[in-house]
């Protein structure tokens, strides 16, 4: 089977929907939907995430970092109980996202596959980071909400590379730009199975070929922000950034940021990405 039927192959069995997720997404997968449940009380919440070890850990972690109050003399926490009372049960979503999407690198055994999905990851990180700074200073969107989209928004890279150990060389240098068009249908088939809301999945859909706004004011406009300025590329994309972060002479980035406040959004996002790394990054 050649490249272009592999890639066929691939989307037509998204369309059918049939996507073939690691067994540990499944189970991250069933605790995602309970947490959706309007009727799921904080007890249950305790009783999914002590279930998952992993995801028990990040959440205490999340807790305890600076951006909810631990560290530099603040009063850990040592129980998801605790934990979630800090953090709250929006941002325990935020972390069971961050968990599938990091599981989909979980089956991969090729080293340079493996390679491509870490790079992948620390692109997502990276974004998430600057999605939130860029919601509280530029665009005014729900912080949140700006941070969720950035985890998922490249799930469906995830997925091709997930894939890609089944069919060498499907991920090879691309002319054609036939990656870029399965990932599209993938990602729109991945988004909608794991419930991701319609609002944060068509901000994602239309980042291939969306333009930003003059002012930047749309989730949209804030997820291509934060990838033109995010230091770590996607191994899977060649959409425009700015090298290093840095905004060059008569940039479009030009019309949103003086030099100034891109310095500091640049360092505040860095500081995110930091403080979050201990938990949700990782």
């Amino acid at each position: 089977m050649n490249r272009l039927e592999t890639f066929g192959l691939i989307a037509a069995q998204a369309e059918r929907g049939e996507i073939s997720f690691p067994t540990s997404v499944n189970a991250v997968l069933r605790l995602q939907r309970a947490l959706d449940d309007p009727d799921c009380h904080l007890d249950e919440a305790i009783k999914l995430v002590l279930g998952e070890p992993q995801l028990a850990a990040r959440t205490v972690a999340l807790a305890n970092s600076v951006a909810y109050g631990g560290g530099h003399g603040g009063i850990a926490v040592t129980n998801v109980r605790a934990a979630l009372g800090r953090t709250g049960m929006r941002n325990l979503q935020l972390l069971v996202a961050s968990l599938v999407v990091r599981q989909f690198g979980s089956r991969i055994v090729n080293r340079e596959l493996r390679a491509k999905a870490e790079q992948l990851w620390q692109h997502t990180a990276h974004v998430a980071a600057l999605a939130r700074v860029l919601a509280q200073r530029v665009t005014y969107v729900d912080p949140d909400t700006a941070v969720f989209a950035a985890i998922v928004h490249e799930v469906g890279a995830f997925y091709l590379l997930s894939r890609a150990d089944e069919f060498p060389g499907l991920l090879d240098a691309d002319p054609e730009n036939w990656i870029a068009l399965c990932e599209e249908v993938v990602s729109a088939e991945v988004l909608r199975k794991l419930a991701v809301p319609p609002v944060v999945a068509e901000a994602i859909g239309g980042l291939r070929h969306g333009l930003m706004g003059m002012p930047p004011v749309s989730l949209l406009d804030t997820l291509l922000l934060a990838n033109a300025l995010a230091p770590v590329a996607s191994p899977l994309d060649a959409s425009p950034r700015v090298p290093d972060g840095i905004v060059h002479e008569h940039s479009a980035l030009d019309l949103v940021f003086d030099r100034a406040s891109m310095d500091s959004i640049l360092a505040e996002a860095a500081e995110q990405h930091r403080q979050m790394s201990a938990a949700l990054l990782v």
